[in-house]
C-alpha cells in the first residue's frame, strides 16, 4: 500500500511458539476460551460465558487484545509467569496500590496503543499541493494522535506517585523504565511547546472536532487564527439559528446534535409536533419517538462550518510537521509504553480485579515445579462456579508413576466438565493468574489436546466416528513430552 516505516521503529523477531504453549483450533472450542458453545444454561437465567468473556474487564482495547492472545498462546517460561504472580501478589495484598493503579488507568485514553503505534508510519511530506479538502480527515486524525498522546504523557506522573512504592519486580521494573525515564518529560514540554495546555482528548464528535481546532497554540500560525475565527462565528450562527427555531415555531424542545458525517441537524421529539411541520424543515426522516431534519440555513451553514474546520485541520497539520517528526526520533518509548499499558491493564483490570470480587480464598496462586506432579485440590470450574454457586469441586493427581486418570459416571454426571476444568485451570495458570482451587501444583505444559463432545461435522463431510477418529489421530501425531490430553469416549 505504500506505507513508509520511520527508522529505528520497527523490529521483526520470529520465534514461532516455542515460548508459549500450542493449543489446536479444536481445543479452542471446545473449551469455551473464547466464545461459548451455549450461551444458554438449563436451570439458570443466566447467560454462559467463555473464558475470555469472564475476564474481559480490561479498560483498553490493547489490554483486551493481549488478554486474548494470552489464553490462545499461554507461557511456558516459569520464569516469567512468577513474575507475574508476584506481581498478582502485591495487587491482592495492597489495596492502595491496586484501587491507584485502576484510576491511574483510567487517565490514559482507550485507545493509547493503536494510536501510539501511528507514529511508526511516516506520511507523505506536507506540501501547499496536497492541502486539499479531501485531505481533511487525514490531517484530523493525525491531531487526535497527538492529543491523545499528550493526554498518556500528561498521566505518566501520577503512575509514577502510585508505582513509586511497589516491591515487586514487574512493577519496580516499569517504574524504572517508563516514570523515571526522562525522555518521556522531555517529550511532554516539546508538546507543550506546540499544544495548548487546556486541550484534552475527547469522545463526543463536536468536542473533538472543536479541541483539534484549537489544539496549537494561538499566534502560531495566522492563518490558522482566521480559520478558528470562521468555524467559531459558524459554530455560534447554528446555535443561533436553534434558539431562533424554538422561539419562532414554538419548539422549546429542539435539538441540534452533531456528527462527523451529517455536521449539525435538528432533533424534534413528535409530541412537540402538534400538525405538520413548517416547510422551512427538509430532510425530514422519523427515528422513534424523534424527527431528524435539516433546513436550508442549517445547510449553508454546516457547509461554511465544515469548510472551516478543514482548513484548521490542514494548517495545523503543517504546524505539527516538526514537532511530528521529532516524535517519531524517539518512537521507541512510545512503543514501550503502549506495551506497558496493555500488561498493566490485563493483570490489574482483568486478573486481579476478577480475584478481588470473588469471596476470600476462592482463588490461591499456583505453584510450577520442574518435574514435578500435576496435584490440583477442590479445583472447580472457571466459568460455571461464576454461574451457579453450589458448585461441586473436583481433585485431581498426575504424575510420572501414575500419569493417566480413568473418569467413569452416568451421563450428566459432570465428565466433560471436569476434563474442561483442569485444562481451564493450567491455562489460567500459565497466563500468571490465580486459579480456582485451595491448592494447585502444575508443571509446565507445552500442549493441550481435546477430544471432547459428540457431533457430525457436515462442513468437512464427517460423521461423529470419523470426527473421533481424526482428532484422535492427531493428537497422536503431536504428542510431546510436557502435553496434557482431555478425551472423551
Amino acid at each position: 500500500k505504500g506505507v513508509i516505516i520511520t527508522n529505528h521503529s520497527l523490529s521483526v523477531t520470529f520465534n514461532g511458539s516455542f515460548d508459549h504453549m500450542n493449543i489446536d483450533s479444536t481445543s479452542v472450542q471446545t473449551l469455551e476460551i473464547i466464545d461459548p458453545l451455549h450461551t444458554e444454561l438449563w436451570g439458570t437465567s443466566n447467560k454462559k460465558k467463555s473464558l475470555f468473556q469472564m475476564l474481559k474487564t480490561t479498560k483498553t482495547t490493547g489490554g483486551s487484545r493481549l488478554l486474548r492472545a494470552n489464553l490462545l498462546q499461554p507461557l511456558k517460561d516459569i520464569q516469567t509467569i512468577n513474575t507475574r504472580l508476584d506481581c498478582l501478589d502485591e495487587l491482592v495484598s495492597n489495596e492502595e496500590l491496586f484501587f491507584g493503579l485502576t484510576q491511574g488507568l483510567r487517565k490514559f485514553p482507550k485507545e493509547s496503543d493503536k494510536v501510539l503505534c501511528h507514529f511508526c508510519f511516516k506520511p507523505k511530506k506536507v506540501t501547499d499541493e496536497v492541502l486539499k479538502p479531501a485531505n481533511g480527515r487525514k490531517s484530523q486524525l493525525l491531531i487526535s494522535d497527538i492529543i491523545v498522546l499528550k493526554t498518556a504523557l500528561d498521566a505518566i506522573p501520577f503512575l509514577s506517585k502510585v508505582l513509586k512504592g511497589a516491591n515487586s519486580f514487574l512493577l519496580k521494573n516499569i517504574y524504572q523504565t517508563i516514570c523515571e525515564n526522562p525522555k518521556y518529560e522531555s517529550m511532554r514540554k516539546r508538546i507543550g511547546e506546540v499544544i495548548d495546555e487546556d486541550v484534552i482528548h475527547s469522545r463526543a464528535p463536536f468536542v473533538a472536532c472543536t479541541q483539534q481546532c484549537f489544539a496549537i497554540k494561538p499566534g502560531i500560525d495566522g492563518l490558522l487564527d482566521v480559520a478558528r475565527r470562521s468555524f467559531c462565528d459558524t459554530s455560534e450562527a447554528i446555535h443561533n439559528l436553534a434558539t431562533k427555531y424554538r422561539e419562532e415555531f414554538t419548539l422549546p424542545n429542539l435539538k441540534i446534535p452533531y456528527n462527523n458525517r451529517l455536521g449539525f441537524y435538528f432533533i424534534i421529539p413528535l409530541r412537540d409536533i402538534t400538525e405538520k411541520l413548517p416547510n422551512k424543515f427538509i430532510q425530514v426522516v422519523r427515528h422513534g419517538k424523534n424527527v431528524h431534519c435539516s433546513s436550508f440555513e442549517l445547510a449553508s451553514l454546516n457547509v461554511r462550518n465544515k469548510s472551516a474546520a478543514a482548513e484548521c485541520f490542514l494548517r495545523t497539520e503543517l504546524c505539527l510537521e516538526g514537532l511530528i517528526s521529532e516524535i517519531r526520533e524517539d518512537i521507541r518509548i512510545l512503543t514501550m509504553l503502549a506495551e506497558v499499558l496493555c500488561l498493566l491493564d490485563m493483570i490489574v483490570n482483568s486478573f486481579a480485579y476478577t480475584i478481588s470480587t470473588k469471596p476470600v480464598d476462592r482463588y490461591t496462586r499456583p505453584e510450577f515445579t520442574g518435574d514435578g506432579p500435576m496435584a490440583i485440590n477442590a479445583g472447580r470450574h472457571p466459568i460455571l462456579e461464576s454461574l451457579h454457586t453450589d458448585f461441586v469441586p473436583n481433585n485431581i493427581f498426575l504424575s510420572e508413576a501414575s500419569n493417566m486418570v480413568l473418569v467413569m459416571g452416568p451421563n450428566m454426571s459432570g465428565k466433560s466438565t471436569y476434563l474442561q476444568q483442569i485444562c481451564l485451570i493450567v491455562i489460567l495458570a500459565q497466563v500468571g493468574c490465580y486459579v480456582p482451587a485451595q491448592f494447585a501444583s502444575l508443571r509446565v505444559v507445552d500442549r493441550i489436546f481435546t477430544r471432547i463432545g459428540t457431533g457430525d461435522n457436515v462442513e468437512n463431510n464427517s460423521s461423529t466416528f470419523m470426527t473421533e477418529m481424526k482428532e484422535t489421530a492427531f493428537i497422536m501425531q503431536n504428542v510431546s513430552s510436557r502435553y496434557y490430553a482431555a478425551a472423551m469416549e
